[in-house]
């Protein structure tokens, strides 16, 4: 094998993984310097969840293990949020978006009261911190959306993104895994010495 055929193997592995990673992050979630960050529009806040009575005070950034009591924290890191009424829903992902959930997706829903199995309404919160308890009843795919609404202007600002109860939803990556092992195997096929 050829130095440029393994840099070529090793620049496109190197390439797959980080796409891996890029393709399994939840919508307006991501971490940011190992901390779960919620986009608002463009304002940002800290998200953490919580299973108290499971895990304790272990925290969650999308996935959330346990069919049980979930405790919601949104720490505003603008504080400018602390001046707007802010409202926060859970809906079930009946349509499958899944990670691919969007504001346009959401305003697409026929009866969103129908998927809606939590909603807080408008608060505005001088403290900075949301916080929505919620018991869940049943696994699955489900879709928060956080609405932000300005105190002056007509401007309104969404987050929404998808997350997992009762198991991690790996997303595509098992697929991608899948299409590396078949790329290893074909190169292994192509570069076999023949037999004489």
């Amino acid at each position: 094998m050829t130095i440029s055929r393994i840099l070529l193997l090793q620049l496109t592995l190197g390439y797959l993984i980080t796409w891996c990673q890029d393709a399994t992050a939840h919508g307006g979630v991501g971490m940011e310097d190992d901390v779960c960050v919620i986009k608002i529009g463009f304002l940002k806040a800290h998200f953490t969840i919580y299973q108290p009575k499971a895990y304790g005070t272990q925290e969650f950034c999308e996935d959330i293990p346990e069919v049980a009591s979930s405790v919601f924290v949104i720490d505003y890191l603008h504080d400018f949020l602390k001046e707007m009424q802010v409202d926060f829903r859970i809906i079930r992902d009946v349509n499958n978006f899944s990670i691919f959930a969007n504001w346009d997706d959401i305003t697409g829903l026929e009866d969103i009261e129908q998927d809606t199995v939590f909603y807080l309404p408008s608060v505005k919160r001088p403290d900075g911190v949301l916080t929505v308890n919620y018991d869940f009843q049943q696994a699955g795919g489900y879709i928060g959306i956080v609405t932000a609404v300005h105190p002056e202007k007509e401007k309104t600002y969404h987050a929404v993104f998808y997350f997992q109860v009762g198991g991690t939803d790996y997303g595509y990556l098992p697929l991608f895994i899948a299409l590396l092992v078949l790329a290893q195997a074909l190169y292994w096929f192509s570069n076999r010495v023949p037999v004489k």
